[in-house]
């Protein structure tokens, strides 16, 4: 990212949320961005993710220039490239947990995917592969209310990793967790880290953010450190 800026206009106002930001992650980092409520970090972690375009400034994500792509360009990347874990896991209720996985290929425009064994499989045989990796194997049937949260966010791991995307970005991941399975599932994402994804998380929690390998604080729309 180099000099984005972010502003939307409220009424006559134009509210500036992002003033300047120059950013630069690696491929295979394990990185925490930090802010309190109102920081900027939310609307940073939407560019960051295509869900949002800058009003100026460059972003470029695996070799492309995503800052001035329409929605449906957007979209495509972000199906390709970025796989989302949210604080409120977003699963379908009525689907299994299979069909929960699986949800992302359906709008996969170059299939077929890598296997996690090496080749290339179908979706559903890499979609139990996932659930095996996130110890949910057994519940491939069962449905997210018979599910602990734990249970869910793995269930939302595997989908964001369904793909095989870039990126693992993580908004507030742990945040409706017990500190217990908080650290089960930051654990989870330092492996998935260890196995070559990007990881961003965004958090306000210095615990949460302790298990990256690199934090960066923002404050009033600008990285302070």
């Amino acid at each position: 990212m180099e000099n984005i800026t972010k502003t939307y206009k409220i009424g006559e106002e134009n509210v500036e949320v992002l003033a300047g930001i120059n950013l630069r992650i690696e491929r295979g980092e394990f990185v925490a961005i930090m802010g309190t409520s109102g920081s900027g970090k939310t609307t940073l972690m939407n560019l960051i993710g295509c869900l949002d375009v800058p009003t100026s400034g460059h972003y470029i994500l695996a070799d492309s220039e995503v800052s001035n792509l329409t929605d449906d360009e957007l979209s495509v990347i972000r199906n390709e490239h970025i796989g989302f874990v949210f604080q409120n896991f977003y699963l379908l209720p009525y689907a299994t947990v299979l069909e929960n996985v699986l949800l992302p290929t359906l709008y996969r425009s170059t299939p077929p995917i890598p296997s996690l064994e090496g080749g290339v499989d179908d979706a559903e045989k890499r979609a139990m592969e996932l659930l095996r990796l996130v110890g949910l194997e057994e519940r491939a049937k069962f449905r997210p209310n018979q599910l602990s949260g734990g249970q869910q966010q793995r269930v939302a791991i595997a989908r964001a990793l369904v793909n095989d995307p870039d990126l693992l970005l993580c908004d507030e991941p742990t945040g409706q967790l017990d500190s217990k399975t908080a650290a089960e599932i930051m654990n989870l994402l330092t492996e998935m880290n260890k196995m070559g994804k990007t990881v961003i998380v965004v958090t306000h929690d210095q615990n949460i953010a302790s298990y990256t390998k690199r934090t960066i604080q923002i404050k009033d729309g600008a990285i302070v450190s």
